[in-house]
């Protein structure tokens, strides 16, 4: 991971006064700026690759980055933005967003299942599917960060601190029988829906939809369309109130249980016939969206200026998340008819693995975000 300057400290604005819409308008060019970049190197990555060149950046990881800004901010900042403009903008930011991103989030899902299938059955790294999720095509990078080879510690249990939860002790005979046919079937259906989320990714891009968008962000990045009192409305109220909502969420979030190491609840619905998702994860996934909006209103406010206990916070949600999509996916492959038993044996304990990893990373957000609560009160 690159480095970044963080102080563990709260950062001082270096503005003098109330921040208005012009710190806005810059914000905005300065992401339409970056993300008409991006399109333009994920373009030129797009042509390298059909000559059988690597592309030199993680050109739609970039793409999504910079929607996302524009999107978070037109919704914290909306009542400084025209109304039409803005309403019709966010959800095809979200669209592009939500496209670039599906194929990666395959791809990082099926190499984290592999990964605690590994460690939980003690065999051998099944290696016809980590050499396919190490690899992919050279326009692959579309998703939930810019790893492209297994790192160990991102499975490991605890990983949100030490001994977060109890160490599994599976029938390890079965399992290891189980986990290859586990692993050789999470391949099969990951892999499928990775290859299908690549075809819609580069069928988005070429749509009008897109186009349109791209235009829209063009003229975004030399014309903000603000309201006519937006130069002397002062933004830290509406930063404000974004910071509240992220609290009030946080705070109807259940900490206690979260705060114990293990929390059984957590594990009654995995493998139930519904295929919905997860009823506990809602509020922990809302909580992850809205932090993102308070820190994107930071940046407005105060420049590219991150806090680390914020980042750190973010990154336990993050793996919150992964862990959540993951164990779903452990119980969708579960449900695979006429599967064999130590199969369904192995994807169950994979399964469960997985709930004590979104447990763990409900403990490290906690953690942080007392922190975070302490240096501000």
């Amino acid at each position: 991971m690159a480095q970044q300057h963080l102080e563990p400290t709260e950062p001082v604005s270096s503005h003098v006064g109330p921040v208005t819409g012009e710190a806005l308008a810059g914000y905005l060019r300065a992401q339409a700026t970056e993300f008409l970049r991006a399109l333009r190197l994920h373009r030129e990555s797009g042509a390298a690759a059909g000559n059988g060149a690597a592309p030199p950046v993680d050109a739609a990881r970039a793409l999504r980055r910079s929607a996302r800004r524009i999107s978070g901010s037109l919704h914290t900042f909306r009542p400084l933005l025209e109304t039409d403009w803005s309403e019709r903008m966010r959800p095809e930011l979200a669209w592009v967003s939500g496209t670039l991103a599906s194929e990666h989030a395959c791809e990082a899902r099926l190499e984290r299942l592999l990964l605690a299938l590994h460690r939980l059955s003690g065999a051998t790294v099944f290696p016809a599917q980590t050499a396919g999720v190490a690899g992919g095509p050279a326009d692959a990078g579309t998703g939930r960060g810019a790893r492209t080879t297994p790192d160990p510690k991102r499975a490991a249990p605890g990983s949100a601190g030490p001994a977060l939860h109890p160490t599994a002790t599976p029938d390890r005979g079965n399992l290891t029988v189980g986990a290859a046919k586990a692993g050789a079937l999470l391949d099969r259906q990951l892999t499928l829906a990775r290859t299908r989320a690549h075809s819609t990714a580069l069928q988005a891009l070429g749509s009008s939809r897109f186009h349109a968008v791209a235009d829209n962000i063009a003229v975004l990045a030399s014309e903000v369309p603000l309201v006519g009192t937006a130069q002397s409305t002062d933004l830290r109220p509406l930063a404000l109130a974004a910071k509240d909502r992220l609290k009030d969420a946080v705070a109807a979030l259940p900490l206690v249980t979260a705060g114990h190491p293990y929390n059984a609840e957590a594990l009654i619905h995995g493998l139930s016939p519904d295929p919905a998702p997860h009823p506990q994860d809602a509020p922990w996934h809302q909580v992850r969206l809205l932090l993102r909006l308070h820190r994107y209103a930071r940046e407005v406010l105060r420049g590219d200026l991150t806090d680390v206990r914020l980042l750190t916070a973010g990154e336990a949600l993050d793996r919150h998340r992964d862990a959540s999509e993951a164990a779903a996916a452990a119980a969708q492959a579960a449900r695979t008819p006429r599967i064999a038993p130590a199969t369904a044996y192995a994807l169950g304990v994979l399964h469960a693995d997985q709930r004590h990893e979104v447990e763990a990373a409900r403990f490290a957000f906690q953690r942080s975000w007392q922190m975070e609560t302490v240096s501000t009160s």
